[in-house]
């Protein structure tokens, strides 16, 4: 059973939120490089310090939901159904988070993020930790253990699907083209691991 989160931590990711709120708001009005640190703190009403408790740097205020699509994705691993195929379940969750990032109200945010280039070397660097912590996830999978390389090449590929998706003029298309691409590749990995585990 779930435990419902405290009083204190209530009020801290409320904060959290604040700032993220505010810097996001900020950022498209002013424009990303025009707003500092300080300018996010003071109009969200919170010291320096405590916004940087919340958040590592100024491009982590964009990717404020950096760790919880981080999450989603493992749990997509480890949380699906006994039985349930592993790359289907992967493809569910790339289309619901394709589908958040291209709504319309998404696109100025990404605007933002393609005409900065310390935004888009973030978002590189965040997309290389999802990928390993989703190749972790994939290796620890019950079953014939495909090799560290498979693993971490599906992850890339599951990453890159995000991506390359939310730039088609038909996204949720795109990231089926794109899986079955990764399934084909997922089913020689596997493949691969039994002929290993028997020895032919």
């Amino acid at each position: 059973m779930t435990v419902p989160p405290g009083r204190r931590e209530r009020k801290k990711a409320a904060t959290r939120q604040k700032i993220a709120d505010t810097a996001l708001r900020l950022f498209l009005e002013r424009g990303y490089d025009a707003v500092g640190i300080r300018d996010v703190a003071a109009e969200a009403d919170v010291a320096v310090t405590t916004l940087f408790s919340h958040f590592a740097s100024k491009e982590a205020l964009v990717f404020e939901l950096d760790e919880d699509f981080e999450q989603r994705l493992t749990q997509a691993v480890t949380g699906r159904a006994p039985h349930e195929p592993l790359i289907p379940a992967l493809r569910r969750e790339i289309q619901a988070l394709v589908r958040h990032c291209t709504a319309d109200s998404a696109a100025p945010l990404w605007r933002m993020i393609d005409a900065s280039p310390a935004l888009r070397k973030y978002e590189e660097s965040m997309r290389l930790r999802h990928a390993e912590s989703l190749a972790t996830a994939i290796a620890a999978d019950p079953g014939p253990s495909p090799t560290t390389t498979v693993c971490r090449a599906i992850a890339r590929f599951v990453i890159d699907a995000y991506s390359l998706a939310r730039e088609e003029a038909e996204p949720e298309a795109a990231v089926d083209e794109i899986f079955r691409m990764i399934e084909a590749a997922w089913e020689v990995g596997r493949s691969g691991a039994g002929r290993a585990v028997t020895g032919r």
